[in-house]
C-alpha cells in the first residue's frame, strides 16, 4: 500500500511564500511522475506542477515563474516552492504519484489572505 504525507501549507499575506512537501512511502517500482494539483472554491481540480522521471517539468501557466518543484528520490519526496503567492492561489492542493497506478495525498490547505 502507498501513502502520500503531505505537509507545510497553511495561512499567508498575497506575496509570501511557502513550501509544500509530499513524502511517499510503501511498495514503490517505478515513479513515472509526482506532482502537486489544486482544487479552489467552486473550480475542478487541476494541474499546479509535475516532475517526471527524467527529471523534466511541467507548470501551469498561472504559477510558472513563483512555483518550483524539485524532487528527492532517495526519500521519495516532491516539494513544491511557492512564491510571490496569490489570493487566486488559494486551494486545497494535493499530492499525486504516477506509478502503475495514481495515488493522491489527502489534501493540505493553502491560503492566501491579508
Amino acid at each position: 500500500q502507498v501513502q502520500l504525507v503531505e505537509s507545510g501549507g497553511g495561512l499567508v499575506q498575497p506575496g509570501g511564500s511557502l513550501r509544500l512537501s509530499c513524502a511517499a512511502s510503501g511498495s514503490i517500482f517505478t515513479i513515472y511522475a509526482m506532482g502537486w494539483y489544486r482544487q479552489g472554491p467552486g473550480k475542478q481540480r487541476e494541474l499546479v506542477a509535475r516532475i517526471n522521471i527524467g527529471r523534466s517539468t511541467v507548470y501551469a501557466d498561472s504559477v510558472k515563474g513563483r512555483f518550483t518543484i524539485s524532487r528527492d528520490n532517495a526519500k521519495n519526496t516532491v516539494y513544491l516552492q511557492m512564491n510571490s503567492l496569490k489570493p487566486e492561489d488559494t486551494a486545497v492542493y494535493y499530492c499525486h504519484l504516477r506509478a502503475n497506478v495514481n495515488y493522491w495525498g489527502q489534501g493540505t490547505q493553502v491560503t492566501v489572505s491579508s
